[in-house]
């Protein structure tokens, strides 16, 4: 077991970062906003659905966490212009971001490649991998704002080794990979590291729609792989970039 999948973060490990947080409304973007909120982070809650967000919101601040803020926005359908908007904001509300979670991420359908539809296609790269293009690029003056920023990409198993039927998400998941090495490179020398975690076999609803007769109690939880993101997000990684990380021994 690597270190990093049992790191144990100081309580106050994340005191005073801003933090933002992609797919934060449930699995384990949500266990994630909850982890660096716990740990002293002012999280920033992104996803799609406003009453997900409001949960997690509410649990933060009932558990006695800073107040976060909460951005509903719709990765298929969100413009370059929207990601600017949202940056300048950030940037009006607290100067800067010190790290960023990019964990919302489309499944799509399990077939044969023969058999994937175009549109099915575009919306999985959209989400994938075009929005998390937009938003880091919208986001970079204010990641490099922050004495030190870290970047996290959430990539697959099949995101290193290409799988029968898994086609656009293990594509889109290849180039997840390739766009963080692309930044680490370019900002090696920067105060921002960017890194990418494999979360492995986890019990989550996207999980559940890809292997639906798998015992989903012998997955491990969101929570039990929290080391690894906190470890990324803390300044105990500020020597690390260009890596990717596996939370689970595989």
């Amino acid at each position: 077991m690597e270190y990093y999948q049992t790191f144990q973060a100081q309580p106050d490990a994340l005191k005073n970062k801003v933090i933002l947080v992609t797919g934060a409304g449930d699995g384990i973007g949500r266990e994630a906003a909850l982890s660096y909120a716990a740990h002293g982070a002012t999280v920033i809650l992104l996803g799609r659905t406003p009453a997900k967000l409001e949960a997690v919101y509410d649990e933060i601040e009932q558990a006695g966490g800073a107040q976060p803020a909460i951005i509903p926005l719709d990765m298929k359908g969100a413009t370059e212009a929207n990601y600017r908007d949202m940056a300048a904001t950030i940037m009006d509300q607290f100067g800067r971001l010190d790290g960023l979670l990019h964990n919302a991420s489309m499944l799509g359908i399990l077939s044969p490649f023969q058999h994937i539809d175009l549109a099915t296609w575009e919306d999985i790269m959209k989400i994938n991998v075009t929005a998390q293009f937009m938003m880091t690029k919208a986001l970079l003056p204010a990641l490099l704002a922050a004495e030190k920023s870290s970047v996290i990409f959430t990539s697959s198993g099949v995101g290193r080794k290409g799988r029968a039927h898994w086609g656009p998400y293990a594509v889109s998941k290849f180039a997840t990979e390739g766009m963080a090495q692309v930044l680490a490179d370019e900002y090696e020398n920067s105060n921002m590291r960017v890194n990418v975690i494999n979360p492995g076999a986890t019990r989550t609803s996207m999980r559940s729609r890809a292997y639906p007769g798998e015992d989903a109690m012998k997955l491990k939880t969101p929570a039990e792989i929290m080391p690894v993101y906190l470890y990324l997000m803390s300044d105990e990684s500020s020597h690390l970039t260009g890596e990717s990380l596996d939370a689970q021994n595989r």
